[in-house]
C-alpha cells in the first residue's frame, strides 16, 4: 500500500435486503402485533403453531396458536387459539397425525399468568424456568388430550421425531436443566444429558437419529455458583451458550460452535448437514442477534439475515423449500417481534467463499520463494504466472491479445529519501481477466500483487533491512487472494450476472500506483461503460473490534446506504469519502469511475519482513470477501452508477521535509491529534519513549490535528533541532523531548 491520506463521511441507513438475505426470497409477514415467536410447522408444511403474546387478542401472556398458511393475506384474527387462555405457555409442536400439538403449561397451577423474573440488582438478564410447566397434548380445537409429565419442577421444549416415534424435553427432574426422552406416547422415560448447565431447545435430524440443542457450561467456580444460584430461584442466564449435537441416546456429543456469548435456536438444515442458528456473537452491546448457519463439523460459518436486531427461531418446512423465523422488522411499534416465512434458496455452492483458497493463495504470494514480489523481479514473474494460471483455470478471457499479463515500465529513483539515488527502468506486468457476461456494464474488482522485495527500492520501514524478503502477506497478498476468489466465483457459478467483470491484479503500487494508472489510463476508450472499480489493499489484519475502512464511498450517491446495509454484524465501519486514496482505486476516481477500497488498517508489520502469512486473519479476509461479494451483487443489478467528484484533501501536494518521527500514522482523522498505529524501531520516536497507541496534539508550537498538520509541521524542521511533543496517552497528557 502506498501512503496517502484519508477522510471520513457519516453513513446513512437504507436500501433493498435482496443481495444481502440471498438465501430467503418472498419474505412474507405473517403476524402483526404483539410478541410472536417459536413458530414452527405442521408435518405437511400447511400450518404453523407459534406462541403469542398479544392482549389485543386476548393473549396477555404467551399461548398458542396455530396459523393457516393456505390464504392469501394475514391478520391477527388468522390466529387461532390452541391453548386453554389460562397461565403461561411455551413451545409447542405438531404431533405427526397434523392433528394434535405438544406445547407446555403453567394453567393447572395457576390460571394467571405468573409474573416475569424481576429486574436484579446484578444487572444480570435472566429468563424464568417456571416450575409449573407440563407438557400436554391437546387437539387443533383446544381440547386437552392427555397430559404427558406430572413431577415436580420445569417440564417444556418439547418436539418430535420425524419419523414419529420419539419426544424430546427439557427437564430439572434430576436436579439440573437436561435433556430427556420418551417414546410418542409417554413411556419409556429416559435423561439424554447429564453436564453441568442449561441444555435446550432441542430439535432431531430429518433422520431422527440426532439432537441439535443449546448449552451452557459454566466452568469456573463463581460460574459454577452463580448458575446453580439461579437456577435454585427458577432462573437462569442465557447470555453464554453454544450449540452441541449428540445421538438421541446421548452417545457423541460434540460441541459444534465456539463463538462465545448466546448461540441458541438451532435447527437441522434439510441435509442434516449444517444447523441454522441465532446468535449475538458479534455483538459488542449483546442485543443483536442474526441468524448463521454452520457446517456440522462447526466449520463454514455464514451469516444468514442482514436486516433488524432481532432474528431467531429458525425453522425449515418439512419439504426444506421454506424458512420461518421470528424478527423485529417491520415493526410496527416498539419491541414488536412478528414471525415470517421466506422461500429457502440454496447457495450455489461454486458462490460459497472459501477459507482454503484464501489460505492457499496467501501462502503462495507470501512466500520466501516469490522473494516479496518486487516490480519488476523474478519474484513478481513468478506471482504473475501464478494468477494467471488460475484465471485461465477459472475460464476467464485475457483483457487484451492472448496473455493475461499486461506488460508496462517506468523510471524510479532505487531510493526516494536519497536525491542523488541511482534511477532504474522498471519492466512490470499487470495480471488482468475478462469475464463476458454480454451485459452492457462493466465492474473491475482490483488489487496490488506487488510488494518491496529485499528493499531494493528502500520503501521498508525497517532500519537497516536491505537484503531481508519482505513477504508483504497483509499488503497485498491478502486483497490479490480476495480478488482471485471472487474471479473464481463470478466464473464458476450458475449465475450469468448483469454486468461484465474485469479482475485485475496490479504491479508497481508501491512505486506510486504505476500498474492501475497504466491500466486506467485508456480502460474507458477500451471499455466506455466501465461504471465501478472496487479495491481490496491489506485486508488481512482486521483486528478484534472488526474494524474495517471503506473508501470511495462519496464516489457515488448509491455507496453509502449500500454498505451499511450490506455489511457484517458485529463490523466497525469508518467511512473514507473521497475517492483519493492510499492505493490504486485512485487511479480510476481520477478517470471520473466510481470507486470502492477495502482496508483494514495499517499495523506494526507494514512494510517490514515481519508481514508474515501466520499473522494473517483468515477469517476476517473471508467475511470481508464475502462483503464484498454482496456490495458487488448488489451494485451489479443497478443498471447505472452515477459519478460524484469528491473533496480530495489528499490531492494536494504533500510538504517537502527532511525529518521524520519514525512512526507509522493511522491515517483516519479522529479529531483530538494523530493516532499512532506503528513505532519503528530505532528511530526518533522510539528513542523518545513514544509508544505504539500514544496520540499526538502537538509539535513543538505546531498543533497536530491530523496527519495532514503532521505533514506540514514536520516540514518546518531539519535534522539535529530539538522540541518536544505532547502526548495522550491512556487518557493523560505527556510532554517528551525530541531530537530529529
Amino acid at each position: 500500500m502506498k501512503i496517502i491520506s484519508i477522510s471520513i463521511l457519516t453513513l446513512f441507513l437504507g436500501f433493498q435486503s435482496l443481495a444481502q438475505e440471498s438465501n430467503l426470497q418472498n419474505i412474507r409477514k405473517l403476524t402483526f402485533g404483539g410478541d410472536n415467536a417459536e413458530a414452527y410447522f405442521s408435518p405437511d408444511g400447511s400450518k404453523l403453531t407459534m406462541q403469542v403474546t398479544n392482549p389485543k387478542i386476548g393473549a396477555a401472556c404467551d399461548q398458542i396458536f396455530t396459523l393457516d398458511l393456505n390464504q392469501n393475506n394475514f391478520s391477527p384474527q388468522s390466529l387461532q387459539l390452541v391453548s386453554t387462555g389460562k397461565g403461561r405457555t411455551t413451545c409447542s409442536y405438531f404431533m405427526p397425525d397434523g392433528q394434535h400439538i405438544l406445547y407446555a403449561s403453567t394453567h393447572e397451577a395457576n390460571a394467571n399468568c405468573p409474573a416475569p423474573p424481576k429486574a436484579r440488582a446484578d444487572g444480570k438478564y435472566v429468563w424464568a424456568v417456571y416450575s409449573d410447566f407440563d407438557i400436554y397434548l391437546a387437539d387443533l380445537k383446544g381440547n386437552i388430550v392427555k397430559r404427558l409429565t406430572n413431577s415436580p419442577g420445569y417440564d417444556a421444549e418439547a418436539v418430535v421425531s420425524p419419523d414419529g416415534k420419539k419426544i424430546a424435553f427439557t427437564s430439572v427432574r434430576s436436579g439440573d436443566l437436561e435433556i430427556w426422552m420418551m417414546n410418542i406416547d409417554g413411556t419409556d422415560l429416559r435423561q439424554i444429558t447429564n453436564q453441568l448447565g442449561y441444555d435446550g431447545g432441542c430439535f432431531f435430524s430429518h433422520d431422527s437419529k440426532k439432537l441439535v440443542f443449546r448449552a451452557s457450561r459454566p466452568k469456573t467456580q463463581k460460574d459454577i455458583d452463580d448458575y446453580t444460584s439461579l437456577l435454585k430461584e427458577g432462573l437462569v442466564t442465557p447470555t453464554q451458550m453454544e450449540i452441541y449435537t449428540c445421538n438421541i441416546d446421548g452417545s457423541d456429543l460434540k460441541q459444534i460452535t465456539h463463538l462465545g456469548k448466546a448461540n441458541w435456536a438451532p435447527f437441522f438444515h434439510p441435509s442434516d448437514k449444517k444447523i441454522i442458528f441465532s446468535s449475538n456473537h458479534h455483538s459488542k452491546r449483546g442485543y443483536d442477534f442474526q441468524l448463521y448457519m454452520i457446517d456440522t463439523d462447526g466449520e463454514n460459518l455464514r451469516q444468514i439475515t442482514f436486516q433488524s436486531e432481532f432474528n431467531a427461531f429458525p425453522m425449515f418446512s418439512p419439504d426444506g423449500k421454506k424458512l420461518a423465523f421470528s424478527s423485529n422488522r417491520q415493526q410496527d411499534a416498539p419491541r414488536e417481534t412478528n414471525v415470517f416465512i421466506a422461500d429457502w434458496v440454496e447457495t450455489d455452492p461454486a458462490e460459497l467463499v472459501s477459507y482454503s483458497n484464501l489460505q492457499s493463495h496467501i501462502d503462495y504470494l507470501a512466500s520466501d520463494k516469490l522473494k516479496g514480489r518486487l516490480a519488476g523481479s523474478k519474484g513478481e514473474k513468478k506471482a504473475a504466472k501464478y494468477i494467471s494460471k488460475n484465471f485461465k483455470k477459472y475460464g476467464l478471457k485475457p483483457l487484451e491479445g492472448n496473455k493475461y499479463t499486461q506488460p508496462f515500465s517506468y523510471q524510479i529513483q532505487t531510493n526516494a529519501k536519497d536525491p542523488n539515488s541511482t534511477k532504474t527502468k522498471v519492466e512490470a506486468n499487470n495480471v488482468i481477466g475478462f469475464l463476458d457476461n454480454g451485459a452492457k456494464n462493466t465492474i473491475l474488482i482490483g488489487g496490488h500483487y506487488d510488494h518491496l522485495g529485499l528493499n531494493e527500492h528502500h520503501n521498508s520501514t525497517k532500519p537497516n533491512s536491505d537484503g531481508e524478503i519482505h513477504n508483504g502477506a497483509d499488503d497485498n497478498a491478502s486483497g490479490v487472494a480476495a480478488v482471485m476468489e471472487l474471479a473464481r466465483i463470478y466464473a464458476t457459478n450458475r449465475t450469468t450476472e448483469p454486468t461484465n467483470f474485469i479482475f485485475a491484479c496490479f504491479s508497481g503500487e508501491e512505486d506510486g500506483l504505476m500498474g492501475s494508472k497504466h491500466l486506467a489510463e485508456n480502460i474507458k476508450k477500451t471499455h466506455p461503460n466501465l461504471n465501478l472499480m472496487v479495491n481490496m489493499d491489506m485486508i488481512g489484519r482486521l483486528d478484534s473490534m472488526n474494524s474495517l475502512t471503506v473508501g470511495g464511498i462519496g464516489t457515488s450517491p448509491l455507496f453509502g446506504p449500500l454498505i451499511e446495509k450490506n455489511k457484517p454484524a458485529g463490523y466497525q465501519i469508518t467511512i473514507d469519502s473521497s475517492g483519493v486514496g492510499p492505493t490504486d482505486h485512485t487511479s480510476f476516481y481520477l478517470k471520473d469511475i466510481p470507486v470502492l477500497n477495502f482496508f483494514t488498517g495499517t499495523h506494526h508489520d507494514y512494510h517490514k519482513p515481519s508481514d508474515d502469512a501466520h499473522l494473517i486473519n483468515i477469517r476476517g479476509v473471508h467475511h470481508i470477501t464475502e462483503y464484498i461479494q454482496r456490495v458487488v451483487n448488489s451494485l451489479a443489478a443497478e443498471p447505472t452508477i452515477p459519478f460524484t467528484k469528491t473533496a480530495n484533501k489528499t490531492s494536494r501536494t504533500a510538504p517537502k521535509y527532511k525529518v521524520t518521527l519514525g512512526i507509522m500514522p493511522d491515517y483516519q482523522d479522529y479529531g483530538d491529534g494523530l493516532h499512532i498505529a506503528g513505532v519503528m524501531d530505532g528511530r526518533t520516536a522510539h528513542n523518545a519513549g513514544i509508544k505504539d497507541g500514544d496520540i499526538i496534539t502537538k509539535i513543538g508550537k505546531c498543533p497536530i490535528k491530523e496527519v495532514y498538520s503532521y505533514m506540514d509541521c514536520l516540514a518546518t524542521f531539519n535534522a539535529g533541532d530539538e522540541t518536544t511533543v505532547d502526548l495522550l496517552r491512556d487518557g493523560k497528557k505527556l510532554t517528551v523531548k525530541i531530537k530529529f
